[in-house]
């Protein structure tokens, strides 16, 4: 009775989270006091206890970094250098999207294929660059490097994987995903962007419209303001140049927040040093050289993402305590074909992934997991690694948040019509990405 209340439970959490503006954090906070205390009689201490701190560290601070590195302008001096670096050429343009939206992703922010979306999608149109082309590659960029060992991702997988008793290998999680990635924007690139280099003969001069803002308006070809949307909304010649040139220069506080972003990922990557105690201290050095500049910008800070990651890790930290993941786990095992259960929970991620939370979704399949690698019969970082690429590529999904913007963005005389190809392109990546993931990962490192 304990495992079906469990499961049950758990399922409500992801539905209601699903269909009503609820963090789904918030539900499994109160699903774990209700559980683990009333049906399952484990005591509120233990529970309390089963609050993972080193996630919160982890999510917090690098979240708080990022949103200083936003704040003091340095992420307006990489995406406008390098946009800088294209001088227009249209198939450099959608190139040089998936470039920085990874590059964005990587150095923690997990909105960066929405932060270029107001600055990708109207660039698009003007250029007359495929929409779902120039869309799918900040989306695919920005997924590709969806596990840097400093994002959100990569430290949730990571730590989890620890947590339950496997090895983590963050390189390896990092590499086979943009390979994945890499591929499917290289096939659509293919099928959408070989006109790209047949050049329009109305081109702007070298370094012209490729350079936007980010986020609160840019620089139009013209030298005139535009929105967030693309819309031009003033001219203003020449003063423009005298505001990109003050967005792209560096100053002290940019050099040490790109300094603070490089040691963050040498010391995680190189020393294994604790991302989350890394990230919180510096960023404390960074509001130290300006205490006064940004005092509000702890309310940047991620906190619906913290709190969904550490609900649902103390969710499933009290399923583990009442035994529900071990009965989950020999029901899997039931099934008699290791490799057949592995692509069934890869499928089952990607589709749920599709209108859900990726974070949530791998929150739940990770532990599920553990009792069956814990076989042997399945290469466990090769198991762990699909599951993370299955649950993840499926954000190129209309219904997830960089989607929505994406379709929120587009200049299209159809917007409907554009969600649909959006729609019908998840629904391939749906089909494929599982099976992709199975094949060329949980199969060679099984046998």
């Amino acid at each position: 009775m304990i495992y079906t209340i469990s499961i049950i439970v758990l399922a409500l959490i992801f539905t209601i989270a699903t269909i009503a503006p609820i963090n789904m954090g918030i539900l499994a906070f109160a699903g774990a006091f209700i559980v683990g205390g009333w049906v399952s009689g484990i005591s509120i201490d233990d529970i309390v206890d089963a609050f993972p701190g080193d996630i919160f560290l982890i999510v917090g601070g690098i979240t708080l970094l990022f949103a200083i590195a936003k704040a003091n302008g340095t992420i307006d001096v990489v995406i406008e250098s390098s946009l800088r670096l294209v001088r227009g050429r249209r198939w450099a343009i959608v190139c040089m999207m998936f470039l920085l939206s990874g590059l964005l992703m990587a150095l923690g922010s997990v909105m960066a294929a929405g932060m270029l979306a107001p600055i990708a999608m109207p660039l698009a149109a003007k250029k007359k660059i495929n929409p779902l082309l120039m869309g799918m590659a900040i989306n695919h960029g920005a997924l590709s490097c969806a596990f840097s060992p400093i994002t959100i991702y990569g430290a949730f997988v990571n730590g989890l994987m620890d947590s339950v008793g496997i090895e983590s290998n963050p390189l390896v999680l990092f590499v086979v995903p943009f390979a994945l990635n890499l591929l499917f924007f290289l096939v659509l690139f293919a099928i959408y962007g070989r006109e790209l280099f047949h050049e329009l003969p109305e081109d702007a001069p070298a370094g012209g419209e490729a350079i936007d803002g980010a986020g609160s308006g840019g620089v139009s070809p013209t030298g005139g303001r535009r929105s967030a949307t693309g819309t031009a909304i003033t001219e203003r010649p020449l003063v423009a140049a005298a505001d990109m040139e003050a967005r792209t220069r560096l100053n002290t506080e940019r050099i040490a927040t790109l300094g603070a972003i490089a040691l963050l990922v040498l010391g995680s990557v190189f020393f294994r040093l604790d991302v989350g105690v890394m990230a919180v201290t510096l960023s404390a050095a960074l509001l130290l050289m300006a205490p006064k500049k940004h005092p509000k910008i702890v309310d940047k800070v991620a906190w619906p993402a913290v709190v969904l990651v550490c609900g649902m890790l103390t969710y499933m930290t009290v399923l583990k305590m009442n035994g529900t993941l071990d009965f989950l786990g020999d029901a899997a095992t039931a099934l008699g074909s290791p490799l057949l259960t592995a692509l069934i929970l890869c499928y089952s991620v990607g589709i749920i992934s599709a209108f859900g939370s990726s974070i949530g979704t791998l929150g739940i399949a990770l532990p599920l997991a553990a009792p069956m690698l814990a076989m042997g019969e399945l290469g466990a970082l090769g198991f762990v690694v699909a599951l993370a690429f299955s649950a993840t590529v499926v954000d190129v999904s209309p219904f997830a948040t960089n989607g929505s913007i994406v379709v929120a963005e587009a200049e299209v005389p159809d917007r409907n019509r554009f969600q649909r190809k959006m729609l019908g392109y998840c629904g391939l990546v749906v089909l494929i990405a599982p099976l992709l993931a199975w094949a060329l990962i949980i199969v060679p490192t099984s046998l």
